[in-house]
């Protein structure tokens, strides 16, 4: 089995795999740092689906493989890692650009959210998601440390994009908090996403302190003045 470590330096994370030999791992479209040892990459060919996706969705679906022995080293970030552990008849679908890296054995495949949800979430006519199935471990790119829900014929109702994965019996999508029409108009909470149903659900509510910084500069450069 593929071996996942996150290193810490000057405030940043950034993942290592460790590779015996004949051993994979798929990562994020252009993740990569550094390699070390005989590691060997390739490009498994997408499925036509996959690849017509890839060119009207903000989630890549090309994919690289890497294949040890050795050690593929990940770009930083000021964010963090969540290892997730899928297990053979779960199917779980990550919000955009949260997969990072994956065992071979975990498949990867596609989800389209419905155009309606779409358009209510601001994601425009098509949202298209990566969907995990199979058995393995993954690690999600996250902004902060993750909780996890466990949902039984419940609902969730949250006010922001916090949700970084949820499996296939959760069904997401846009709802009024407010039940009144003067309550929506007169409370500023317009819309927000609702996930309910039976199954698992992963939240990241609040980012790293360093990452929350360097966004805030980036909205308002006097801010760090």
């Amino acid at each position: 089995m593929a071996q996942f470590e996150v290193e810490h330096s000057e405030g940043l994370r950034r993942l290592r795999v460790d590779l015996a030999e004949n051993e994979s791992i798929r990562t994020e479209h252009r993740a990569l740092h550094h390699l070390r040892g005989a590691v060997k990459m390739d490009m498994p060919l997408p499925s036509p689906r996959a690849w017509l996706v890839s060119l009207f969705s903000d989630e890549s679906l090309m994919r690289p493989r890497y294949t040890g022995p050795g050690q593929v080293y990940l770009d930083s970030t000021l964010g963090g890692y969540h290892e997730l552990a899928v297990h053979e008849g779960e199917r779980w679908v990550l919000d955009n650009r949260c997969f990072w890296a994956s065992e071979s054995t975990v498949r990867l495949g596609i989800y389209r959210e419905w155009i309606l949800t779409s358009l209510w979430a601001g994601e425009g006519l098509l949202w298209y998601k990566t969907v995990l199935t199979g058995q393995g471990k993954v690690v999600l790119s996250v902004d902060g440390p993750v909780e996890e829900l466990q949902l039984n014929n419940d609902r969730v109702v949250i006010d922001g994009s916090f949700v970084v994965a949820r499996t296939d019996g959760i069904k997401f999508s846009m709802k009024r908090p407010a039940r009144s029409l003067l309550s929506y108009w007169l409370s500023g909470e317009k819309l927000a996403r609702s996930y309910q149903g039976t199954g698992r659900l992963l939240i990241c509510p609040t980012p790293y302190w360093r990452l929350m910084v360097s966004r805030r500069g980036q909205n308002d450069p006097a801010a760090l003045e």
